[in-house]
């Protein structure tokens, strides 16, 4: 949490700050951009614009990996188990990312990610589009690419978090997120589809991006150094050990990361897999596969943005099991109607009542924890949630092996329908009051401050 007298993030958003002294510390004689007025600071409307820009190139990165798994399947002649390996290297990275985002914000600050975020992006677009000769250098590629995402993902959505208008400010980085991700499939899709159009010129494109988000992201955090950081979230880093050792000792903690395993592993299958099933089951040329996977992510940029009426006035409980019924029901038309444009149009709708599950399960979340642990809680449950986002593509991929492409659409429906019952399972639960909080070895209360 920001100090008191720190005009910075708690300030209303996209609001331009006053001139004041930055917070005097034992540190800032080491540094002389210590006493720097806070006006000699980027305005935080260019830092939201260039992290929104961010964004979207993540955005970009993680909705066309559907796409491009028929042609790298096809270039290295991979069975779907070893194509599924993508789908596991990617999470991994992310979480090893979003492990190392405190120590290189204590290091370098915020213009730290800024840089290597950006970087990780440029080297693994290079990498994949160059197209190495052996497959497990194109996973080395991805596995860069996830790591540059968890640093960009977790380090811009707690910067976020952390300002007085967070719900804005959230709002707007995953909607520039859902505008990334529902271009990239239809704009790859159509690069592939032109004569001679070939997969790794997409990646191309994606390190073009990388470079204006590197330039974008240094120009608006320059200022923002290891020595401001540490300043702005000493409460925060003074208490982070207790938070985490208290967060672990919740059974909400523990059952809203069953929950998001669940879900975000079952949204990043169907994202995953659709585009290949599509094409070998459907039989629809790589361009509508394509469309098909613009849709979904559309239709979860819509639903996110139009449905957050409906869930408060219905409630987020009851909203959320609403949504889940009108997916699966969607999911079934989609097995049992094959015809391509239907299937689109399937995706698309399935993709709108997809889109508040996620952010639905955060709102519970942090409606059952004391305010003091939910960056905490937050961060540990999304973390999970990319594990799930690891195995459960995969193990479908181990499936289709075995069985065929024609399982995809009926094993989605199984893991939705699994989601569903931890919803509300998690659900369920009631609200844990400040006194309740788990305490420490020394008979204090773990946490009391955020």
């Amino acid at each position: 949490m920001a100090s008191p007298t720190t005009p910075n993030e708690t300030s209303p958003l996209l609001q331009h700050h006053p001139p004041h002294s930055i917070p005097s510390s034992h540190d800032a004689s080491q540094d002389p951009n210590a006493s720097k007025p806070d006006a000699d600071r980027t305005s935080l409307t260019l830092r939201i614009a260039a992290a929104m820009f961010s964004f979207v190139v993540l955005g970009l990165f993680t909705s066309t990996i559907g796409v491009m798994l028929p042609p790298i399947s096809k270039q290295y002649h991979l069975s779907d188990l070893f194509a599924s390996f993508i789908f596991l290297v990617g999470p991994v990275g992310y979480v090893s990312g979003a492990y190392f985002n405190s120590a290189i914000h204590s290091t370098f600050g915020q213009r730290g990610i800024a840089f290597l975020g950006p970087v990780l992006h440029l080297l693994a677009s290079v990498a994949i589009g160059a197209h190495p000769p052996s497959f497990p250098l194109v996973l080395v590629g991805f596995a860069l690419v996830g790591t540059g995402n968890g640093l960009v993902d977790g380090s811009w959505c707690a910067w976020a978090g952390s300002m007085e208008r967070a719900n804005l400010a959230s709002g707007l980085l995953h909607g520039a997120f859902s505008v990334g991700a529902a271009t990239g499939p239809f704009v790859a899709g159509s690069m592939m589809a032109k004569e001679n159009g070939e997969w790794c010129e997409w990646y191309y494109v994606l390190a073009t991006a990388s470079v204006l988000e590197l330039a974008v992201l240094l120009f608006a955090f320059r200022h923002e150094n290891a020595l401001r950081y540490r300043q702005e979230k000493h409460a925060e880093v003074t208490h982070s050990k207790g938070c985490t050792s208290a967060i672990v000792k919740l059974p909400a903690t523990w059952m809203s990361a069953a929950y998001f395993l669940a879900y975000v592993g079952t949204e990043t299958a169907i994202s995953g897999w659709l585009v290949t099933f599509m094409m070998r089951s459907r039989h629809t040329s790589a361009y509508l596969a394509s469309l098909s996977s613009s849709g979904l992510w559309a239709g979860m940029a819509v639903g996110r943005l139009t449905l957050g009426y409906i869930t408060d006035r219905i409630g987020v409980r009851r909203g959320t099991v609403i949504y889940f019924l009108c997916a699966l029901l969607l999911q079934v038309l989609f097995a049992t109607v094959r015809t391509p444009v239907v299937s689109i149009v399937l995706m698309t709708l399935l993709g709108f009542f997809m889109g508040p599950l996620f952010p639905s399960g955060i709102v519970v979340l942090t409606g059952l924890l004391p305010g003091e642990l939910h960056v905490a809680a937050v961060s540990f449950v999304a973390s999970l949630g990319q594990v799930g986002g690891a195995l459960l593509p995969f193990a479908v991929g181990a499936v289709i092996q075995g069985l065929g492409i024609g399982v995809f659409q009926y094993a989605v429906i199984v893991l939705a329908a699994v989601a569903l019952i931890l919803w509300i399972a998690f659900a369920r639960l009631r609200p844990i009051a400040i006194t309740d909080t788990p305490r420490g070895d020394d008979g204090e209360a773990a946490d009391t401050e955020g």
